[in-house]
């Protein structure tokens, strides 16, 4: 069928990844029958023409690690993609390819409802991508926040001296996959002291369903979230860009 449309995702390592699953009940739920939505694992972003060559795609997800990667491949940037600096997905307009970022609008939805006067300082965990979109929303919420990682880069944070001082994020986030299964006795968080009921822990992972650092934050009194209502938010604008449905 020539109007037939495939989707996918690319990405890394996508064994465990949310979108295939999701699209594919979605497809089958809304009894849409001339589509499909495809895993792309690509060993590196150079792979990616190769990919456009063998297929004739509607709509692309990015997932880890190609949300900045992916951007010099583009045509232009729309929405909150051009401050994010970061794509989670691809429309293909006109023969153009355009980036935008649907993984905030996911995360201010899903947070914003768990705030309350208490939240007034963040800690965001990683520095990818999704960090990038989680800092675009806490800016426009108007809440301070402190990237915490590895690399000991410039305005980044060390672990360690986070961990010295949680009880002065009463957020924290976790953008970074440590914990995701199957590696879920992982945590990014060596300690938890500190954390108590006034903080909200939000992990951007799914799968478990209560992450190593969740289940020790709700120990210690805090509310928790995971990412799944964020990814399901994230998947229907994208399916809304991709047949321009958007609002």
């Amino acid at each position: 069928m020539d109007d037939f449309k495939t989707y996918g995702l690319i990405g890394k390592s996508l064994s465990h990844s949310f979108s295939p699953t999701y699209f594919e009940e979605k497809l089958e739920r809304e009894n849409i029958e001339d589509a499909q939505y495809l895993s792309f694992p690509l060993q590196g972003i150079q792979d990616f023409p190769k990919l456009l060559e063998d297929y004739n795609l509607a709509g692309l997800n990015v997932t880890i690690p190609y949300k900045r990667e992916i951007i010099p491949y583009l045509d232009e940037l729309r929405g909150t993609a051009k401050e994010i600096q970061a794509v989670n997905c691809i429309a293909f307009e006109n023969e153009k390819l355009i980036g935008y970022n649907t993984d905030a609008l996911g995360f201010e939805h899903s947070i914003t409802p768990l705030l309350s006067n208490v939240h007034c300082n963040a800690m965001i965990m990683g520095t990818g991508g999704a960090a990038q979109a989680v800092a675009f929303v806490l800016k426009k919420l108007k809440i301070p926040f402190t990237f915490v990682s590895r690399q000991k880069n410039e305005g980044f944070v060390s672990y360690e001296a986070a961990e010295a001082r949680l009880d002065q994020f009463q957020i924290i986030i976790n953008t970074t996959p440590i914990g995701t299964s199957p590696n879920e006795d992982d945590c990014p968080l060596k300690t938890m002291e500190g954390i108590g009921a006034d903080h909200l822990v939000y992990d951007l992972i799914y799968n478990p369903v209560t992450t190593k650092l969740l289940a020790q934050a709700a120990d210690r009194g805090a509310t928790i979230k995971n990412g799944l209502q964020m990814l399901e938010v994230q998947a229907e604008e994208s399916w809304r860009i991709w047949n321009g449905l958007e609002k």
